[in-house]
């Protein structure tokens, strides 16, 4: 498993990462759940420790709900680099198409393709050699269809996540191919109520797909 003791792993995006978390930075596996959220990060967290209660790993959530990869860059340099972290994760570009489909009047809030490529492109530079890994998490809609305009314009940001992966060579985690290979046997709504923000079982299945591009042993 690629995580050593006493390393840090930061995990920077929007409401997806964030998930109750405390802001800016959550951390910490107290009774108050809230410190590090509810989301796929908390279950990363859980399985770190389970499995490999030897290495203290530190884990922290850089999400903050609503953020566009406009707002995460703006914050990237105190919330992401400043943290001097080992690892780190950036799962960002669900808002940035959402407020194109649910505020089309409201251009201001809009991030288009081209704009996202350069704001994930300079979040990664800006740590590139700086650590010892870097994880793009991919943008996703819970729609089966692909000819629905929203997820049609997901597919495009998440294009966009793989091709800065290569070219960086950073660890890419698609998150749309993950939904669409439950989506053929299970409905959106058993794991999400709007598409977007999973419950404990979509929180599961992206910690588990995280981890598995980690040399994670989950027989441990």
């Amino acid at each position: 498993m690629i995580f050593e003791d006493g390393e840090r792993i930061v995990f920077a995006g929007d409401s997806v990462t964030d998930m109750g978390s405390l802001n800016p930075v959550g951390e910490g596996h107290w009774n108050n759940i809230e410190h590090l959220g509810r989301s796929y990060v908390r279950v990363i967290e859980n399985l770190l420790i389970t499995c490999y209660p030897e290495r203290k790993i530190r884990v922290t959530n850089s999400g903050v709900s609503g953020n566009t990869s406009r707002d995460l860059l703006e914050r990237f340099d105190r919330d992401v680099v400043g943290l001097n972290p080992d690892w780190v994760s950036i799962c960002i570009g669900i808002n940035d198409v959402w407020r194109q489909f649910d505020a089309p009047e409201l251009t201001e809030k809009h991030v288009y393709i081209e704009e996202y490529e350069k704001n994930v492109r300079i979040m990664i530079e800006k740590v590139c050699g700086k650590v010892k890994g870097i994880f793009i998490l991919s943008p996703y809609m819970m729609e089966p269809q692909k000819g629905d305009w929203m997820r049609a314009r997901i597919d495009e940001y998440v294009a966009v996540c793989k091709r800065l992966s290569e070219e960086y060579g950073c660890t890419f985690v698609n998150f749309q191919a993950l939904y669409d290979k439950l989506l053929s046997v299970r409905y959106s709504a058993e794991v999400s109520w709007d598409r977007i923000h999973p419950n404990q079982i979509g929180a599961t299945l992206m910690a588990r797909e995280f981890l598995s591009k980690c040399g994670f042993d989950f027989n441990r």
